[in-house]
């Protein structure tokens, strides 16, 4: 059997709840009148019975007076059906074998008759099915000559057997065994009906005024998460301690937007101020006769300049300019390994699924070139790029032959300007930002990037696996 889900909302949780609270508090609540009900009912027929048994039956003045209390007695709750049942003198035991005594209701009705006076010598109580009690079924029949039985004529009878001290004969009442009283259970039913539609519909609403700032907030919070913009701020609404939380909110975003623009611009400047004067040093070095010493100066500029260009890239990521659209992912895959196959690289396309998905084709081909450039810098200079479909994610996967990574460095491996060798000679790499950008890239996508190595059948490490997986 499934359980149903716990409710994820604050209000349902609320709801959910109060609901819980409120149906353990109506169940111990109709356990307990249950019990009281059944207590009163328990009680009522054994002052019945010790109202039949203390009136002195074996006489016409008894059997007025017997007739006129239990009139009376009517009047205070004891029903006229059982009214007519006079009490039987025996001189046996009026339980049979097979029957066992009730010892509680043996109890209670002993208390009730020394309160009355009566002190019992030999008292039994225990019940029976009304058929089977030859004396209360001539009696029945005689009073409904060609009419129907009672309808407790059904079910069952309290019997009480006593016997005085000095008595011969047992004096034996009888009263129907007391059910239910009708409409309890109904009552019950209809109060907690109108206690769930009126507390719990009334807390509902409540809530529903309490949260719905909060859910405004929790939208607006993920809207800015993508897109980073102060315009569309909420306007502070619900009680005082979530006003002062919107209110706080929207500071600390149009704080967050003024960071980012004036970083923005800080980079775009550094970037023309950069680049400007390395062209210029590019054409200067020009004059330099030597010509491994103007090839070294070149390949140092150079690398200078993707560097900035890295930098600038990753600071651009969080907040492109262009938006999503519909791309044939397995089109642009064949486009990239054919970018290097054209430039003579060792990059091959493995096993490809037609996919359609809504990204950034910019920055996508730019977060796998990296992954490609990387495991052809550090994999052996081979590299093999697939896209498969897996749980709803779109995956982009290179895989290398080279030496993998430290299993204790793999997520350091993701932090700027960390390099996957010890040394920093410029001639292995780059600044260590490839990576970097291409995990930057899959979290503007709403995905991640993943690096694992590959292991043998002898558990050796046999190259690098890195996936961008994309939400469908």
């Amino acid at each position: 059997m499934k359980w149903p889900a716990w409710p994820r909302s604050l209000l349902g949780q609320m709801i959910l709840s109060v609901a819980v609270v409120l149906l353990a508090a109506q169940t111990l609540s109709a356990v307990l009148l249950y019990r009281a009900a059944e207590q009163r009912r328990e009680t009522g027929a054994a002052h019945a019975l010790a109202f039949k048994l203390s009136t002195d039956t074996r006489s016409e003045h008894g059997q007025a007076e017997h007739g006129q209390d239990s009139r009376r007695s009517d009047r205070d709750g004891l029903k006229r059906r059982w009214q007519n049942l006079p009490v039987e003198q025996s001189a046996d035991l009026p339980m049979r074998r097979g029957e066992a005594a009730d010892e509680e209701r043996e109890q209670l009705l002993r208390s009730i008759l020394v309160e009355q006076g009566v002190s019992p010598s030999d008292l039994v109580v225990f019940t029976r099915n009304t058929r089977a009690d030859e004396f209360v079924m001539k009696r029945l029949r005689s009073q409904h000559q060609g009419r129907s039985l009672p309808d407790w004529a059904n079910g069952k009878i309290i019997v009480a057997g006593l016997k005085r001290p000095g008595d011969m004969e047992w004096s034996v009442a009888r009263v129907p065994l007391p059910g239910p009283e009708v409409g309890t259970l109904g009552g019950l039913i209809s109060q907690t009906l109108i206690l769930y539609f009126a507390l719990v519909g009334g807390l509902a609403l409540l809530l529903r005024r309490i949260t719905r700032p909060l859910a405004a907030l929790t939208n607006r919070l993920e809207y800015f998460a993508h897109t980073p913009e102060a315009h569309g701020q909420l306007e502070p609404d619900g009680p005082e301690d979530t006003r002062r939380l919107i209110a706080a909110h929207n500071a600390m975003e149009a704080r967050i937007a003024a960071l980012l623009d004036e970083k923005d611009v800080m980079l775009g400047a550094i970037g023309h101020d950069l680049k400007t004067p390395l062209a210029a040093l590019r054409v200067r070095i020009e004059s330099v006769e030597d010509d491994t010493e103007r090839s070294r100066m070149a390949r140092t500029i150079e690398d200078i300049t993707r560097t900035l260009d890295d930098i600038l890239s990753l600071a651009r990521v969080g907040r492109p300019s262009d938006d999503p659209e519909a791309t044939d992912l397995a089109a642009l895959t064949a486009s990239i390994v054919e970018e290097f196959e054209d430039m003579g690289e060792a990059v091959t396309l493995d096993e490809i699924s037609r996919i359609v998905g809504s990204v950034r084709a910019t920055w996508l081909r730019r977060g796998l070139r990296n992954l490609v450039s990387n495991a052809l810098r550090y994999g052996g200079g081979q590299a093999r790029v697939s896209l498969l479909r897996e749980d709803g994610a779109a995956v982009f996967r290179v895989e290398d032959d080279g030496p993998g990574i430290p299993e204790h460095e793999l997520g350091a491996m993701l932090e700027p300007f960390r390099r996957g060798e010890a040394s920093r000679n410029r001639e292995t790499g780059g600044a260590g930002l490839g990576l970097t950008l291409a995990r930057a890239i899959a979290d503007q996508h709403g995905g991640e990037l993943h690096l694992a190595n590959r292991l043998g059948a002898d558990g050796a490490v046999k190259g690098l696996s890195a996936e961008i997986r994309l939400p469908l």
